[in-house]
């Protein structure tokens, strides 16, 4: 935590004064303080402009467009993945933009419990209890289709706080099942921001002679990663984010290459090899590369806002982006510690622990999130106790987190959030 930070708006307007990321002026806030980023991004004019772009191809090359355009449509998904690549440590031809997050954890857990099989590794599955839901519907459903019970097959690891997840737990479920053949962890818990040790738990992963993946959903254009250089296995995330893609963006997916050439579980004709794709052969040729495990034809019009996103991100450096974002959130916390005692932080402290958002909880949780939002203050509530505050370092500031606190010390003070109705366990 800084030592220097100090309570008044002045302090935040002087750190603002020093700071050089906020590029505010490239995007389109719908509200006064928008810290929902890491749920959905706002609007940039890049990825407008860029959008506007593939529509002009569109209307003038229309089908040409596949070859033609600038870049070329038929390869869109690689250009994109080689843009992508060294944001998360990987190399060009080990990264895709394709399909959902959902649909790539069916298609690589799927491939790696294949191979599981072939090997005679075991087939069981640890995840966590604090996992995305989507995770865990997508891994008990390729356990079902192998014929394996996921109540058998999916070993949860039990989370001692409910907040964070810790290594030796994870270690010590593969010791005590000795038929584990993949570790599927998040890097950054939805709910809490614990950023895991990715390097680490692919090493324990290793180790216990089973495969490494990843969901980095909440830690793709926020954290630099480096996945090959750490043996990651495989990973996937999305792009709507942190990355401001759009709602419903398409997905993102890392192979390392050691498995390239691999037919995967989901095989569909645009993972094909490019070379003889359009011979229309009915016996599927993989492509060597992370590219084959796309399956439908690139949606090129929702692809389009990423590779605007990504001019943003290249002026300024994923490196430098995630120092501002360590200050921005060491500065939600000492706020929150010295202006709402009222409130606890579940997100751990130290920065090499935590992701780009800040867990705030509040027994009130769900209400002050409504009363905030009713201000013009976009976090999001998180069942049992969390207001989710996400400082963007792309578009938030010091001035703005300050005026958050300041929304949410005035809402406690005047009572303000019994006006909303009350909420039981759902999410917004």
């Amino acid at each position: 935590m800084d030592d220097d930070f100090e309570l008044g708006r002045e302090h935040a307007q002087r750190r603002d004064d020093a700071a050089n990321v906020t590029l505010r002026d490239r995007f389109y806030l719908p509200d006064d303080l928008y810290l929902d980023g890491n749920s959905l991004g706002p609007l940039s004019t890049d990825a407008e402009d860029n959008i506007h772009h593939v529509l002009d191809e569109w209307r003038e090359l229309g089908i040409r467009g596949w070859t033609e355009a600038d870049p070329a449509w038929f390869h869109y998904g690689e250009r994109l993945g080689e843009r992508l690549a060294p944001m998360v440590g990987a190399r060009e031809d080990e990264v895709v933009v394709a399909n959902s997050t959902t649909i790539n954890i069916h298609t690589l857990v799927g491939t790696f419990l294949d191979r599981c099989g072939r090997e005679g590794r075991g087939q069981k599955v640890v995840v966590n209890d604090l996992d995305f839901p989507t995770d865990h519907y997508a891994i008990r459903s390729q356990l079902r289709i192998r014929g394996l019970d996921p109540n058998d097959y999916l070993i949860v690891v039990e989370s001692q706080d409910g907040r964070t997840v810790r290594e030796e737990d994870i270690a010590a479920a593969l010791d005590i099942y000795d038929d584990v053949g993949i570790v599927f962890m998040p890097s950054v818990l939805y709910r809490s921001g614990q950023l895991l040790n990715i390097e680490s738990i692919t090493d324990i992963a290793h180790d216990h002679d089973a495969y490494a993946g990843f969901d980095l959903a909440h830690s793709v254009g926020a954290i630099p990663h480096s996945l090959a250089e750490n043996e990651v296995d495989f990973a996937v995330w999305c792009h709507y984010k942190y990355l401001n893609a759009g709602p419903g963006a398409i997905a993102g997916l890392y192979v390392h290459r050691d498995y390239h050439g691999e037919t995967p579980a989901l095989a569909g004709w645009w993972g094909h090899e490019k070379e003889t794709q359009f011979e229309m052969r009915t016996t599927y040729t993989p492509a060597h590369s992370a590219g084959a495990w796309q399956t439908g034809t690139i949606p090129v019009l929702s692809a389009a806002p990423l590779l605007g996103v990504l001019n943003i991100v290249d002026d300024v450096g994923i490196e430098q982006l995630r120092e501002q974002s360590v200050a921005l959130t060491d500065y939600l916390m000492y706020l929150v510690d010295e202006r709402l005692p009222e409130c606890s932080v579940g997100t751990p402290r130290k920065p090499d622990e935590r992701g780009g958002h800040v867990a705030v909880e509040h027994e009130e949780a769900y209400r002050l999130t409504e009363a905030l939002k009713e201000r013009g203050v976009v976090g999001d509530f998180r069942p049992p106790n969390v207001v989710r505050l996400c400082p963007s370092p792309l578009y938030v500031g010091f001035e703005d987190v300050w005026n958050a606190v300041e929304h949410v010390r005035e809402l406690i003070d005047e009572r303000e959030y019994e006006q909303f109705e009350g909420r039981d366990g759902g999410v917004t």
